[in-house]
């Protein structure tokens, strides 16, 4: 197993239930007042009173706010992979099905805290990039994964390239929803674009490729 010697300790992990249950409690203020407000005005502070503990709780576990800021960004990222494994799980037994969960789990994974998602990678550094590009590569794996057993399904003359292309063509689109001014919002706009982006996934998975020829 390749070792990951620059990744940060996230924070001094609980040993019991209790404390697991305040360290849930403070990240979930963390994100709420960080949802709303903005990363800048996220203080430590604001999350104590938020979380109903005092500072120093949150300092025992939390060297500075930017620790707090990277165990948060774990949180979020690790449960969109959990999200993403468990629609995949329970998709219909088919190709459609399976790009279907995959389209709307993406979607509504960036729903959640959607105007917090890509300030996290955007603002955060090398570290906070290098950790989406593992949950990308991950759900990238759930996927190819999911559709493997349909692969016979798949007219393209590369069905695993065709799968790679649809992976990141749809994921891609997901992310853009979520930066761009006038996204997809509310449940049956977010079911409606879902879907869209299904069926344009599965057209080009069930279209012969191109001929080529010898021009560039």
């Amino acid at each position: 197993m390749t070792e990951e010697p620059d990744r940060p300790a996230l924070y001094r992990e609980p040993r019991q239930a209790r404390s697991a249950a305040t360290l849930a409690r403070v990240l979930q203020a963390a994100e709420e007042i960080a949802s709303s407000s903005g990363l800048e005005e996220m203080t430590i502070t604001g999350v104590a009173a938020r979380a109903g503990v005092s500072v120093g709780t949150i300092y025992r576990r939390f060297e500075d706010k930017e620790q707090l800021i990277t165990a948060l960004t774990e949180r979020m990222l690790e449960r969109r992979e959990k999200y993403v494994a468990e629609q995949l799980r329970s998709a219909e037994p088919s190709l459609a099905g399976v790009m279907d969960a995959y389209a709307h789990a993406l979607l509504q994974s960036f729903a959640d805290s959607s105007n917090l998602f890509p300030e996290l990678l955007r603002t955060r550094g090398t570290k906070s990039l290098d950790r989406g590009a593992r949950t990308i590569t991950e759900i990238h794996r759930l996927l190819l994964e999911a559709a493997t057993p349909y692969a016979d399904e798949i007219r393209r003359s590369d069905p695993e390239m065709a799968l790679d292309t649809v992976a990141r063509s749809v994921l891609g689109a997901c992310f853009h929803n979520s930066v761009r001014p006038d996204p997809a919002t509310g449940e049956a706009s977010r079911h409606r674009y879902a879907e869209e982006l299904s069926d344009m996934a599965i057209a080009y998975l069930l279209t012969p490729g191109r001929r080529r020829t010898g021009r560039s």
